[in-house]
């Protein structure tokens, strides 16, 4: 049984999670609390697995007590927000002082059914998380000085598809912060909730030499840029002629995921075949593996994150099994054989 405690100050909110996860037979919930003081005497006495936690609170911020926590007593942290323009910027500090996920709370983007079934993925997660491995590649990528950056953009015939979800933000900060400034066309999927995405597309902006920004509908896939697909939308690549461009829509729920590392990777495969990079990071459970295996079916070169270097060694492990793999590497080799593979593809045409 996975122990979990909530902290949120509402009441309802403290109800609706608890009466969800208690339907899940490998979720408990031990114990919930309304500030983050409350909170700190609960995580002592009741040992929880994994803690849910609110931003916005009475007495002490959500971040302020994150710092603290993990500091002093880290545990893999959930940070559940209220979906807002503003809560995008401290869901990514959230993410940046140590918590391993965030989503939004029940009501704001999804049903509670979807939202109480991502939640229960998420904590199994991050029940598995090292978080004290976890933050050591954090900052050691966050240490790294922001690339000066130069207009370069243009056309590309490479496409590289990158998917990642639990530990995923830091993984994929690791390899964009590695990539040079005409780097191929990218397209990424986190999984993360609405508008968080567009908060992290800007902090990955401002670390790396590419663009990188939030794809929209229609949006040209070009090198020099980097596409970060929007939460609670699909992120599809099309092609007309010699341009790719994108596509972001909404879709059914893939692998209980929207946007799906899957439907990515399977239109890339489509619409791109031997042109394109697939990518698999850090991540539980298997979206975007069968993806990725029908990637390498259409030619292209396929690369996963090892055991070692994952926060929840899941996706990648599921695609290596189906022998969807070409290259299973460590995080800080993948950004370096990504390029490889680019320009061994473009010394053959």
């Amino acid at each position: 049984m996975i122990k979990v405690l909530i902290v949120d100050d509402s009441a309802i909110v403290r109800k609706i999670l608890s009466q969800e996860l208690a339907r899940d037979p490998e979720i408990q919930v031990v114990g919930t609390a309304t500030d983050p003081y409350v909170a700190r005497d609960k995580i002592v006495y009741l040992q929880p697995d994994v803690v849910t936690l609110d931003i916005e609170m009475p007495r002490m911020d959500g971040i302020t007590f994150l710092r603290k926590l993990i500091k002093h007593y880290p545990l893999p942290v959930i940070v559940v927000s209220s979906l807002a323009p503003e809560g995008g910027d401290m869901a990514m500090e959230a993410l940046d002082v140590g918590a391993v996920e965030v989503m939004c709370k029940p009501g704001a983007a999804y049903t509670v059914g979807d939202m109480a079934e991502q939640l229960k993925m998420k904590i199994k997660a991050a029940a598995r998380v090292d978080v004290k491995k976890a933050r050591s590649h954090s900052q050691a990528a966050a240490a790294r000085p922001a690339p000066k950056r130069h207009s370069m953009t243009r056309t590309t015939e490479k496409i590289v598809a990158i998917g990642a979800s639990t530990g995923g933000t830091e993984a994929i900060r690791e390899v964009l912060q590695r990539f040079p400034l005409n780097c191929p066309g990218t397209m990424i999927v986190q999984h993360m909730p609405e508008m968080f995405t567009k908060s992290f597309a800007q902090r990955l902006n401002g670390l790396c030499a590419p663009e990188v920004r939030e794809a929209a509908d229609g949006d040209t896939v070009i090198s020099g840029q980097v596409l970060i697909a929007p939460g609670n939308q699909h992120l599809v690549l099309r092609r007309s002629g010699a341009r790719y461009y994108v596509r972001v829509k909404h879709g059914p729920f893939v692998h209980h995921q929207r946007p799906s590392v899957e439907v990515m990777f399977n239109s890339v495969a489509k619409y791109a075949g031997a042109n394109a990079v697939g990518v698999l990071l850090t991540g539980m459970g298997s979206d975007g593996a069968e993806g990725l295996k029908n990637m390498l079916a259409a030619g292209a070169a396929t690369v996963a994150q090892d055991e070692k270097t994952c926060v929840v060694y899941g996706m990648p492990k599921v695609a290596v099994e189906l022998g969807a793999a070409q290259h299973v590497l460590p995080i800080d080799r993948i950004a370096g054989k990504i390029i490889q593979l680019v320009q061994e593809h473009a010394s053959r045409v």
